[in-house]
């Protein structure tokens, strides 16, 4: 059985989630804005946003006929705490980490 921070690390680990991610840093999107970027196919799409829910790192909500996506910013303190935990790295500033996850899928 996978724990939460397996879930989320394993998550993380893609790039389109990734990409998906920052695009919900903005605001909440309907499913068909969140597939538009992408060179792939609805359910393509479905599928990575599946796996972003069951992290805990998005919520989608159906308002009428339209799936919301919505990110849940909280979901990453666990990864956050564990990687602390190391004492490697310094404290992770969530803010600062966004801005990381946006300049690198810039790139």
């Amino acid at each position: 059985m996978d724990t939460p921070l397996d879930l989320t690390f394993s998550a993380l680990a893609d790039p389109t989630r990734r990409a998906i991610l920052t695009m919900l840093l903005e605001d909440d999107m309907a499913v068909t804005d969140v597939a538009d970027p992408f060179e792939m196919s609805l359910a393509a799409v479905s599928k990575h946003l599946r796996i972003l829910t069951r992290a805990g790192l998005i919520s989608q909500e159906k308002r009428g006929r339209v799936t919301w996506c919505k990110l849940e910013p909280d979901a990453l303190k666990a990864a956050s705490v564990w990687m602390q935990g190391f004492g490697q790295f310094e404290p992770v500033n969530l803010d600062d980490f966004e801005r990381f996850l946006e300049a690198t899928l810039k790139d």
